[in-house]
C-alpha cells in the first residue's frame, strides 16, 4: 500500500512505538522503507546551565540502542533516525526530505492542555503533505 512510511516513536513509550512500527510493517509494499525516528527536544538555552554537558549525546545514545532494539525484537527492517528540535516539525521535515507517503504516529487521550496547545500529532495531522494514520 505504501512505499515510505515514517514511524515516529516517543523512547519512553516505547510499547506504542512497537504496535505502530508492526502496523508499518503490515502497511508497507515490497521494496518499501520504514524509516524509524525519534526526535531529541533541545534544552531551552535559559536551563542549559543546569543540564549536564552530555545529556544529549547520552539521549541520542539511548534512543539509538532502544530503536535498533525494537528493530531487531521485531524483525522488521528499518532505518532509523535521530534527529533534534520541536518533534512536530521534525517528523514533518523528515518525512518531506524522505518524500513519505505516510506518517504513522501514536497519540494519547487529549486532555484539557491539548485544547489550548495541542499535541504532536495533532500538529503533524494538520500540516503534513502526505496520509498521517494516529494510533489512540
Amino acid at each position: 500500500m505504501f512505499r515510505k512510511i515514517i514511524v515516529p516513536v516517543d523512547i519512553s513509550t516505547l510499547d506504542k512505538g512497537v504496535d505502530i512500527f508492526r502496523k508499518a510493517a503490515s502497511l508497507l509494499d515490497e521494496g518499501g522503507k520504514i524509516v524509524l525516528l525519534h526526535v531529541i527536544e533541545e534544552v531551552p538555552s535559559y536551563l542549559a546551565i543546569d543540564v549536564p554537558a552530555d545529556l544529549i549525546e547520552n539521549a541520542a545514545n539511548e534512543a539509538q540502542d532502544k530503536l535498533a532494539k525494537l528493530r531487531g525484537d521485531t524483525g522488521v527492517d528499518a532505518e532509523i533516525e535521530l534527529r533534534s528540535g520541536p518533534p512536530a516539525r521534525e517528523i514533518l521535515a523528515c518525512a518531506r526530505e524522505q518524500d513519505a507517503d505516510l506518517i504513522i504516529i501514536a497519540s494519547h487521550r487529549p486532555d484539557f492542555s491539548n485544547y489550548l496547545l495541542g499535541s504532536t500529532a495533532d500538529r503533524v495531522v494538520r500540516h503534513a503533505g502526505c496520509s498521517v494514520l494516529v494510533r489512540r
